[in-house]
């Protein structure tokens, strides 16, 4: 099976290629950049693993939660490819994508928390365990406070995250007084890396659990949260 992934719901903008065995992926940090970067950077990958875009068999793509624009960039191009191409669709989490990250490079760890920066004096929140190789959510991907971050990490993480059993990730950690003294160390990993996001397509490829292009939707998590919060919309 034939996969590509499109990423660019954070600072970062990537693209990976998967081939049977083989992976071509690109990264790059470009703020403001991803649209004039993204499809150059595809067409590279295709060429580094020797396929052409009729080739691919299906296509994923950060859903978010990240920047509106961002996750619209990916979407948008995701839409337009599976299209023209007729594949099916997968969004993967940017969440879950950096708690794969980690579970691929430190088998060690056990739980991931990860955390971006949603502005507002918020972040996007989510705990993670590897289950057959996956990350696996534990509860639901939020946009919450970093107050309310708190209550939800276990007393042990100081120690959990010494030991090498956790870890954590995403921008969230050291944007926020409160959360900054769990972040002695820059996270392993501060963005989303559309490598990690083949296992997830590939995954739900395999179950047949690909979307027609007219059922993709973004998360965003705060689909309502923002407009609350404007003078009138209360």
């Amino acid at each position: 099976m034939n996969i590509i992934v499109l990423e660019t719901a954070t600072e970062a903008c990537s693209v990976a290629v998967q081939s049977g065995d083989k992976i071509v992926s690109e990264y790059v940090i470009c703020p403001q950049q991803h649209s004039q970067r993204i499809l150059p950077m595809l067409a590279h990958a295709l060429s580094e693993a020797g396929l052409a875009k009729q080739d691919i068999d299906g296509i994923g793509f950060g859903h978010g939660p990240g920047s509106f624009t961002g996750v619209r960039i990916a979407m948008g191009m995701t839409q337009g490819l599976a299209l023209g191409l007729d594949i099916p669709v997968v969004g993967v989490s940017t969440l879950g994508a950096m708690a794969q990250q980690i579970f691929a490079q430190q088998p060690k760890v056990t739980d991931v928390f990860a955390a971006i920066d949603a502005r507002m004096d918020e972040v996007y929140f989510a705990h993670y365990r590897c289950i057959d190789n996956i990350a696996v959510v534990q509860g639901v991907e939020q946009v919450i406070s970093p107050a309310t971050t708190l209550t939800l990490l276990p007393n042990t993480l100081h120690n959990d995250i010494a030991s090498g059993c956790a870890a954590l990730v995403g921008t969230g950690w050291q944007a926020y007084p409160e959360l900054s003294e769990y972040a002695h160390d820059t996270p392993a990993v501060l963005y989303p890396d559309a490598r990690y996001m083949l296992a997830f397509v590939e995954q739900a490829l395999a179950a047949g659990l690909g979307q027609a292009v007219e059922q993709v939707e973004p998360q965003y998590l705060r689909n309502t949260v923002t407009w609350k919060k404007l003078p009138g919309k209360e």
